[in-house]
């Protein structure tokens, strides 16, 4: 059997299987400072609800994520960060399950503790108002008992 003349089995394409940065990468990097002096950091690509850089969780939508995204193991990559000026990719473990950190929900939590706060203060306003102006009004009556969880 003769191959077709375009087929030449010398010139074979090779495929890259250098691993590349995706979402949910667990990602080990280097970041490389105007001085040349560099830092470790292990971090996973989450998604932006799910980021806590403290716990080791980089949101997806962030400078670093967006400069590291698709670019292969080994990869010295731009980056132009107070005084970092390049990242380089030292590991990359493809799919590592993303950390629960609780993040996005503890941010919920803080944001509705501060809008209970901003509303019992709203209604401390209107009752002092309303005593300076009419009298017989209780504004301690609105005011949480001391000790409890709503200061």
């Amino acid at each position: 059997m003769s191959l077709p003349p375009w087929f030449d089995d010398e010139e074979e394409e090779e495929i890259d299987t250098t691993p590349k940065v995706t979402p949910g990468a667990g990602v080990e990097v280097e970041l490389i400072d105007q001085s040349g002096a560099r830092e470790r950091l292990a971090l996973v690509i989450v998604p932006d609800k799910e980021a806590d850089f403290a716990a080791g969780s980089l949101g997806a939508g962030t400078p670093l994520a967006k400069a590291l995204l698709g670019q292969r193991l080994g990869s010295v990559v731009p980056y132009q960060q107070g005084d970092i000026r390049e990242v380089r990719i030292l590991s990359v473990t493809p799919g590592t399950p993303a950390p629960k950190t609780g993040a996005d929900a503890s941010r919920q939590a803080i944001i509705d503790k501060a809008l209970d706060k901003a509303d019992l203060e709203d209604a401390l306003r209107l009752a002092l108002t309303v005593d300076v102006k009419w009298g017989q009004y209780d504004p301690e009556a609105l005011a949480p008992e001391e000790g409890s969880d709503e200061e």
